[in-house]
Order: structure tokens, then sequence, then C-alpha cells
């Protein structure tokens, strides 16, 4: 059995929620530290990272790795993948929802089972099977 890797990261919080802010540090990797607030999580920001961000880029991630690793499995090993995972955020709410989007470039594959594959990535990812309890949708396109 492979040996466990557990990946840290860390936030500092100043204030209250709603006008309070902080920063987000990827500590496993020292890729970066991110600032964050709750405006930009509640209405959106071009210049702050949110939880329902961080989440979208892991699960972007996650499928992509596994999707790869399923077409490699099948004999078509994909050529590129470019995946988006959109995740949204209701205030009062919570995440409602995950829409994944792929771009595929396949060799020596069928529609029927780039889809198949493509499904059984999306809900086989660790990421999706942590997020189960919000609908995901997955649209895959094979150029």
């Amino acid at each position: 059995m492979p040996a466990p890797v557990t990946s840290k990261a860390s936030t500092t919080w100043r204030g209250d929620l709603f006008t309070g802010d902080g920063t987000t540090s990827l500590d496993s990797s020292g890729a970066g530290t991110f600032p964050v607030e709750w405006n930009a999580r509640a209405e959106g920001s071009d210049s702050t990272t949110t939880p329902e961000e961080l989440l979208a880029a892991a699960h972007a991630t996650c499928f992509s790795m596994a999707f790869s690793n399923e077409l490699k499995k099948n004999g078509t090993p994909p050529t590129e993948l470019r995946t988006t995972a959109e995740v949204t955020f209701v205030a009062g709410t919570g995440i409602t929802g995950i829409a994944l989007t792929v771009d595929a470039r396949v060799e020596d594959v069928d529609g029927e089972t780039f889809q198949t594959i493509a499904q059984g990535a999306k809900e086989n990812c660790p990421v999706s099977q942590a997020l189960k309890a919000v609908d995901i949708t997955l649209e895959a396109t094979l150029a």
C-alpha cells in the first residue's frame, strides 16, 4: 500500500466575517500566499481568491489526472486536456454546483468510448468523491 501523503494549507484571518480579511498559503508546496475576504466570495473579484476558486483549481487538476490515467489504460493516452472547473457559491446557501468542462486532444478513440471514460473520471476522481454532496456536471469535447 502506498504511503499516505498529506498536503497542507493555512489561513490567517483578521476581524469578523464581513469586514475582515486574511491570507491563505499553500504550505506544502510553498507555491504562494493569496489574499481572501468575504466580499470577493459573495460578490466576485478579479484580484482576491476564494475558497471556491481554490476548490475549482483542485477539482480541475484532479479530474485531469484521473481522466488522463483512464485514457492511458484504454490505450489512448491524451495529447492534451484543457479542463475548467466552475464552482458556484450562493451566500447564505453555500456551494450549489460544480461544472467541469474539458477540451481534449486524444488520438484513436471513438466518441462513445471517450464520453464513457470522461464520465468515469468525473465520478471517480478523489475530489469528485469528496464533493458528492453537490451536483457535478461534465461537458467533454473531443477535438
